[in-house]
């Protein structure tokens, strides 16, 4: 019986959050709080304990060192340099906005950071050259989304952290971020390209005239940021992937041991802020504080839910009524319509997540593949109008005519395709 009040607290914590535009997070705490002292007998230190300390200082510690390219405004100039060099190839444009977007978020500015400041250029590129405002709204969105889930950016971390707090080794979970960036790369490049190729989209596109003013150069502080970030990605990244060609390696496995990227990036922080590139208050008050109380509050709620025997319910009844060749497709499928009305990385995956292990034990389907499911289904359908990246991209909208019209085109057109394209990706990922 507490399992399903339990679960009823999670479905009804979204709601409120969703209703009172609240943070899901505040009613998440306080649901574990009523029902883990005054349901389960246990004690507030137990519930304390439950605060995901560890995912919650990596995506500090990681947003920390990169909200200085956002401060001094390195990676929106980079952003306007990327979009230059593309400007004599128009009919190529979106995936130039996918691949900016991509990369922009990739380099740690994070989905609606890069939503934030790339939306609105990607939209007065679409008046200007005649390009579709529901394809330049799923270049920027799906490109975003991407290069946010890379193993070093944000949502990939908290991938990762989620994955490593199930009891899954390192080197897998970054092995499954990998695929789970790489899934998420070639879905919109699929989509991407129906649109432009087999939809007419193309056609107005090829002779449009793209009027790019030329970005000033990056100065010394951008400079060195950008600098400063590839090093960061670079160490991050090396440790991992040397011990994944080299395992038997006793240097390359102690190295690899000693790599925290949130310690990394701690580190990087202060050089960030020994070289003065740009305000300490301002670097610290850009953080995503909401998405931190979010996640960290959510995963206390599910940690309640793990508890009360709630998750390895649910992951029984799937196992005993969903054959194993459609639990992917019912995972994405459920992952998208919660995706609708919550946060995929602090509502979703924290409450999906945990009843992939034993679900792929008891069923032995590869973890990687309901990973990837997941997050490629509550990704798919971000773009609606009622999810925040749909409702940033109609706020990026120059006037209320183009709002208007783009609305319809998210609901009706954007969300169902990207919708369809992850459902048929996660079928073929199972027989694959």
């Amino acid at each position: 019986m507490m399992s399903l009040y339990v679960v009823a607290a999670i479905v009804l914590a979204v709601a409120l959050g969703y209703t009172t535009k609240i943070n899901i997070g505040l009613f998440a705490i306080a649901f574990a709080y009523l029902l883990g002292c005054f349901g389960m007998g246990l004690s507030p230190s137990e519930i304390i304990a439950m605060w995901p300390l560890k995912i919650f200082f990596i995506i500090f510690s990681v947003c920390l060192f990169y909200s200085f390219a956002i401060v001094n405004g390195t990676l929106e100039k980079l952003a306007e340099h990327l979009l230059y060099l593309c400007r004599n190839v128009p009919h190529l444009l979106p995936y130039a906005v996918f691949l900016t977007a991509c990369l922009i978020a990739g380099l740690g500015a994070g989905y609606y950071t890069v939503l934030a400041f790339m939306a609105p250029l990607t939209l007065l590129l679409c008046q200007r050259t005649g390009m579709s405002l529901i394809l330049g709204g799923m270049a920027v969105n799906y490109g975003a989304l991407g290069g946010a889930n890379f193993v070093s950016s944000q949502s990939g971390i908290i991938f990762r952290g989620l994955m490593t707090g199930l009891g899954v080794p390192e080197s897998e979970a970054f092995i499954n971020g990998l695929a789970i960036f790489a899934s998420t790369m070639v879905i919109p490049l699929v989509v991407i390209t129906a649109f432009v190729f087999f939809a007419g989209h193309g056609r107005a596109l090829k002779n449009a005239a793209v009027a790019i003013e030329t970005p000033s150069p990056l100065n010394r502080e951008q400079k060195i940021t950008l600098w400063l970030t590839l090093l960061m990605m670079l160490i991050v990244l090396a440790g991992p992937i040397a011990h994944i060609l080299f395992p038997g390696n006793a240097t390359v496995t102690f190295v690899n041991s000693k790599v925290d990227i949130g310690l990394i990036a701690s580190v990087f922080s202060v050089i960030a802020l020994m070289l003065k590139l740009g305000d300490e208050r301002k670097a610290i008050a850009s953080l995503p504080w909401g998405t931190l109380i979010m996640i960290c509050g959510v995963g206390m709620l599910i940690s309640v839910a793990i508890k009360a025997g709630a998750i390895d319910a649910l992951a029984s009844w799937i196992g005993g009524n969903i054959p194993p060749v459609l639990v992917a497709l019912v995972f994405g499928v459920v992952a998208a319509l919660m995706s609708i009305f919550a946060s995929t990385l602090g509502v979703v995956t924290p409450a999906l997540f945990p009843m992939v292990p034993p679900l792929a034990a008891a069923m032995s389907i590869d973890p990687m593949v309901l990973f990837i499911s997941i997050v490629v289904g509550a990704q798919a359908t971000s773009i609606s109008p009622f999810s925040s990246g749909g409702s940033l991209i109609l706020s990026s909208c120059a006037d209320e005519q183009s709002r208007t019209r783009l609305f319809p085109q998210l609901l009706l057109r954007a969300a169902p395709i990207g919708f369809v394209a992850a459902m048929l990706f996660n079928l073929a990922l199972t027989f694959i």
